[in-house]
């Protein structure tokens, strides 16, 4: 039945990748299904027989589709089915996509979608990097024009050592993840998260899984060879030389004097005279091919800026090629919120808040992995405003939620365990003006935030970006690259770190790849700016988190009781932890461990339902003293409750430092006293004393009034219940 199918092995990184062919999905133009240890990933590869129309840019889409069976789970949502992609989903479509889509003709239009299905999962067999290896096999064997294959591989750090493709063990122990993707001669995508690692070794590594990808790259062209197809013709969608002559004719001396600013707003002003000429001269020419008029001018302004770069040394606003825009730093903007911090540069200009809450606020996580929860979440926003355009909101896109990944990786290295500091951390990064990076100022800003939040972060983090523009064998990077860079230049290189060390490593080309010589330029360009961002700039304006944390943040206090009194403490139907969090104003959290976490706006209420849980978990302790509330009033004394369930008598004689004749003079039922435990006996009934805890407490003296005889006068009286 089927009479194509084919296999192909290898080994990578020790195992064994095998990849399976002509049995599944065989009207896609290209598909495979690739197995690395017992992870499967099932992809297709398929691109539209005409160009979509009036569009001026690749429409390519890559999926990367989770699927629960994979891992043996019923998803929990009300349908039982997956939902929209999660996150993680979301950032594993992106790196797939990151390295195949510069290797596309530039000039086709032909819809292509990418959708990588996983299908089965080995925890030591990374789903995303099969997934890669399987989009590059289906495009590569497809009839879809594409300039690859590539390889990806991940590369750790334990123990000192590189390792390639590290397993879930490895993985966890790991000081770097690195994500890295090739050609079969350049380094086509790298992503990193890493705890503090300085350049040479991050830079090891990357060559490490370039040599890898290389066996793999190889592989898969032997595929190539053997099954696949000849690549389709299409219609190139490039204006004709003569179109882009007559704009250039008309254009390019306006086009040059309008780009040489370093403002966006007169830029774009005057630019705008210039397209309205060019259409008044040129639509009646070239009718029905108005759109491919702008994309000459496109083209005309990409030619002007590098050439300033390459042959000049000259960037449009006029810096030096390693310098720095206008930077500014600001922290305590908004009263009511935990913290917030404001960072700008130049034209781009993010405003970040910090919000802090329990750890039943952390984010409940429904994936393929084994990662259940999150308590430090990142989320950026860019509104339409922030570019000066109008756009209804629509939530948050592929590209914000991967900003919001990014800044959340580079922050993570140093934010404090759950024993350090008990708390679920949301940072959201308002993008307020975007001129470039605004990605590496959302990290400055996050960084500002928990700083003025009182998180006590490990080490400040800050990013910065680096450009590239190339040509033959000429090359030339910048610092800082700001919007027009991005957009005509060959290269994002987005890198995050600490004055120790990189924590985070984004890298977006539209080129083929990149050469060990330009990576390495890249990494110690980016780490003197991101030191002179840090030192000039953020600690100026805070230069060590805040010692107290705001006001209107919850305080939290944290303790371990025996997992044997949990059920004491939570009570039947939860009746007693509902009655603590009531009577204290808080909110409480038992792990099954036994651990306690209390968290109350008030950090009074949350001593006192620590000392009520502590009361009921660990049992009171001669001389210890507590806050109870009168239960009951008898003759000889009143009973203080002082933790649920947790009954003592406070007997007259103790009532108060000076004499008391009749009970009801001193306290009533429901009244709150503090009181000291002054013996439990053998049955385990508590003793209580008011009079020796203000004694204590509040340093009042005790009258003599005889008591003495008082006590001779009622005889057995300690005994009396």
């Amino acid at each position: 039945m089927y009479e194509n199918f084919r296999t192909f092995s290898t080994e990578f990184a020790g195992r064994t990748l095998t990849v399976e062919t002509g049995k599944m999905a065989q009207l896609a133009n290209g598909s495979c299904l690739v197995r690395y240890g017992e992870t499967a990933v099932f992809c297709a590869a398929t691109a539209s027989a005409r160009p979509r129309d009036g569009i001026d840019f690749l429409p390519l889409s890559v999926d990367f589709e989770e699927k629960l069976y994979s891992v043996g789970k019923i998803p929990g949502s009300f349908t039982r089915r997956e939902g929209k992609p999660t996150d993680k989903a979301i950032l594993a479509s992106r790196v797939i996509d990151r390295p195949i889509r510069p290797l596309f003709p530039k000039d086709l239009r032909n819809d292509v979608s990418v959708v990588c299905t996983v299908m089965s999962v080995d925890p030591d067999c990374n789903p995303e990097i099969t997934g890669m290896i399987a989009a590059s096999v289906a495009l590569s064997i497809s009839d879809i024009p594409w300039d690859g294959p590539i390889s990806g591989v991940s590369v750790g750090l334990v123990d000192g050592k590189i390792v390639l493709n590290p397993n879930a063990e490895e993985s966890e122990k790991s000081d770097m993840q690195v994500t890295v993707a090739s050609t079969s001669d350049l380094v086509a995508m790298i992503e990193a998260g890493a705890n503090e690692v300085d350049n040479e070794t991050m830079f090891d590594g990357i060559m490490k899984g370039h040599a890898e990808n290389q066996k793999i790259v190889e592989f898969i062209n032997s595929i190539v060879k053997e099954i696949g197809k000849e690549k389709f013709t299409y219609e190139s969608s490039d204006p004709s030389e003569e179109m882009y002559n007559d704009v250039k004719e008309i254009a390019y001396e306006g086009v040059k004097a309008a780009l040489d600013t370093d403002d966006k707003r007169v830029r774009d002003e005057n630019l705008r005279p210039i397209y309205d000429l060019v259409h008044e001269k040129l639509d009646e020419k070239y009718e029905g091919l108005e759109a491919q008029l702008e994309v000459c001018l496109y083209k005309l302004q990409k030619f002007i800026v590098r050439r300033w770069l390459l042959d000049e040394g000259k960037r449009v606003d006029g810096r030096g090629i390693d310098e720095i825009r206008p930077l500014s730093a600001e922290v305590g903007l908004l009263p009511r919120v935990h913290g917030s911090g404001l960072f700008s540069r130049g034209q781009t200009q993010v405003l970040t808040i910090a919000t802090l809450g329990s750890l039943r606020d952390a984010q409940l996580l429904d994936g393929i992995d084994n990662e259940e929860t999150k308590r430090y979440m990142h989320h950026y926003n860019m509104p339409s405003y922030s570019v000066g355009e109008t756009k209804p909101s629509r939530g948050p896109g592929r590209r914000e939620i991967g900003h919001g990944a990014l800044a959340e990786r580079a922050l993570l290295p140093v934010i404090p365990s759950e024993s350090e500091f008990p708390y679920a951390m949301r940072l959201v990064s308002e993008v307020l003006s975007s001129n470039g990076s605004t990605s590496q100022g959302s990290i400055c800003g996050s960084t500002l935030a928990l700083m003025d939040a009182g998180v006590p972060i490990k080490a400040p983090v800050a990013g910065i970006s680096c450009g590239l523009v190339t040509e033959g064998d000429r090359f030339m990077t910048m610092v800082d690259i700001q919007g027009l860079e991005d957009f005509f230049g060959d290269m994002d290189f987005k890198v995050a770190g600490t004055h120790k060390g990189i924590t985070a490593i984004q890298m977006d080309l539209k080129v083929h790849g990149l050469t060990p010589e330009i990576i390495k330029e890249a990494l110690e360009k980016t780490y003197k700016a991101r030191i002179y961002i840090l030192d000039e700039v953020m600690l100026k304006a805070i230069d060590k988190p805040r010692a107290e944390l705001s006001k209107y943040a919850p305080k939290m206090v944290t303790t371990k009781i025996d997992p044997d009194k949990i059920r004491e403490v939570i009570g039947s139907g939860g009746k007693v932890i509902q009655k603590i969090q009531a009577d204290c104003n808080c909110k409480i959290d038992i792990d099954d461990d036994g651990s306690v976490f209390i968290q109350a706006v008030d950090s009074d209420n949350a001593k006192r339902a620590l000392m009520i849980v502590e009361t009921i978990a660990l049992d009171p302790e001669v001389g210890a003293i507590y806050k109870g509330k009168v239960t009951r009033l008898m003759n000889f004394g009143a009973f203080v409750e002082i933790a649920p369930g947790k009954e003592g008598l406070v007997h007259i004689s103790k009532l108060d430092v000076k004499r008391v004749e009749k009970v009801e003079d001193v306290v009533s039922v429901g009244d709150e006293v503090i009181v000291m435990v002054t013996d439990i006996d053998d049955q385990g009934r508590i003793n209580l004393s008011r009079r020796d805890a203000l004694v204590k407490v509040e340093g009042k003296q005790v009258e003599d009034d005889g008591e003495d005889n008082f006590k001779k006068s009622r005889p057995g009286f300690k005994n009396r219940r």
